[in-house]
């Protein structure tokens, strides 16, 4: 008790409350597709080394490479100003200028002494100017001046001597390592010449798993799959041929259940038109009439159970127009002294298996229809789904009672106050015929104070 009293509580502390809050954000703003969560494996491992190679080994590289190119020049200035001081005649001013600009690339002009201006701000991102200033205070110790953009291609350093001022500039080149750049262009052009080779490669193998999800999807609405072979990487292979014999065993099951249907509605039609014919001469006998409903009852449960086990994958997918659907329901409704209403927002037709479909709508009408005075249908379609939402006045289903109307032969007389029993089978067929298409069935508490019916499908 005592140890899960402690798991709790480090369940409970704030770096695990943390790392949940972290995974659930992260969850929700990855991207979900495997191609794009694959090429983010590949992208931001090199990513990563890119700046750490940058930030550890190029900033350490460049700031070591600047510091000698700076100590050197700053070391030629100060032989240059050892030699004005050990021989500060004028007239050897000229030789001294001419060694620093033929010997050490400098060029040198000796000026009257004046005061320096004042010094300029840092760049933010600039290590010259640092690493330059501490070179000629430590090697120098003279007060100076440094410019390092004013001229782009130079840098301008001036030193107050005692009784002149030394002006001096130099190439940018000489003091610092202007060419760490290319480095870098090498390496995120290397990186991008390996990525465009390995999302090539990616898609090659995304590609076989896409057509597999695209030939599973296309089996869950019950449509024909004619031009999917196994394609890919060993695996992917062993999973499309699972699901080419999965689909072959499914296939063979409904052809036998089909086969037995069919004997079995003939075997039993034929013995329930004998029992007809035999009612039929006997005559108008007061205690053969409910035998005669006896037998109308098991024709009508039969007829429901052959169209709730009935293949519907046999119909090829079609289109399914509504307008004329909905209007003849509507017509249904005003000889009743009925309503119905429907909005289809622009969806006037439907690629759906139109008689599994139509039966679909049917029966959802034909509920309302018996339980209710008003059904008011919408019907829209979002960039990947269509939406029907059926809404009526009728007396509705408790909660609790939601799952199992979708039960077949689940019949729920007692909430509805039937005077006369249906088969029980009209929601199992809703329920069937939507998942057949990919999609599914729920049931609320619609605005109108009775059922909402919302079928959702596959745009």
């Amino acid at each position: 008790m005592a140890s899960r009293d402690f798991m709790t509580a480090v369940r409970d502390t704030a770096p695990a409350r943390a790392w949940r809050f972290s995974a659930r954000w992260l969850r929700h703003w990855l991207p979900t597709g495997l191609y794009t969560r694959s090429l983010l494996i590949i992208i931001l491992p090199m990513v990563l080394l890119q700046i750490v190679v940058a930030a550890v080994f190029m900033e350490r590289h460049w700031q070591m490479v600047t510091e000698r190119l700076s100590a050197a020049v700053t070391r030629d200035i100060a032989a240059v100003i050892e030699l004005l001081e050990t021989d500060p005649e004028e007239d050897d001013y000229q030789r001294v200028i001419r060694i620093a600009r033929d010997r050490l690339d400098l060029s040198v002009y000796i000026e009257p002494k004046q005061e320096l201006p004042e010094a300029r701000p840092q760049p933010l991102f600039s290590i010259l100017d640092s690493i330059l200033a501490d070179q000629i205070q430590q090697q120098i110790g003279k007060p100076f001046w440094i410019d390092t953009f004013g001229n782009g291609a130079l840098v301008e350093i001036r030193i107050q001597l005692e009784n002149k001022t030394l002006r001096v500039f130099t190439r940018r080149s000489q003091a610092y390592a202007s060419n760490t750049h290319i480095f870098l262009v090498w390496m995120g052009g290397a990186s991008l010449v390996l990525l465009g080779i390995s999302i090539l490669f990616l898609r090659g193998q995304i590609r076989p798993i896409l057509s597999l999800a695209k030939a599973a999807e296309s089996f869950g609405r019950g449509q024909k799959i004619t031009n999917y072979s196994p394609r890919g990487a060993d695996e992917v292979r062993r999973a499309g041929l699972a699901f080419i014999l999965m689909r072959e065993r499914i296939e063979r099951q409904m052809e036998q259940r089909t086969a037995m249907l069919n004997g079995v509605s003939h075997d039993l039609r034929t013995i329930l038109t004998r029992f007809k014919l035999q009612l039929a001469l006997a005559g108008d006998n007061p205690d053969l009439e409910g035998l005669d409903k006896d037998v109308d009852d098991m024709q009508s449960m039969l007829e429901a159970y052959l169209a709730f086990a009935r293949d519907d994958a046999e119909e090829s997918v079609g289109k399914l127009e509504l307008s004329p659907l909905f209007v003849r329901f509507s017509n249904d409704f005003q000889m009743c002294g009925k309503t119905l209403s429907y909005q289809l927002n622009g969806v006037d037709e439907l690629s759906v298996r139109p008689n599994a479909f139509a039966r679909l709508i049917g029966n959802l009408v034909a509920n309302a229809h018996r339980y209710a005075s008003t059904l008011a249908v919408d019907i829209r379609k979002a960039p990947k789904s269509i939406t029907l939402v059926f809404d009526d006045d009728g007396p509705g289903i408790p909660r609790e009672s939601r799952e199992d109307v979708f039960k077949p032969f689940y019949r729920l007389d007692e909430a509805r106050n039937l005077n006369a029993s249906g088969t029980g089978l009209g929601l199992s067929i809703v329920l069937d015929i939507a998942r057949s298409h990919g999609g599914d069935v729920t049931l609320d508490d619609s605005p109108l104070g009775g059922l909402r019916v919302i079928v959702k499908i596959p745009a």
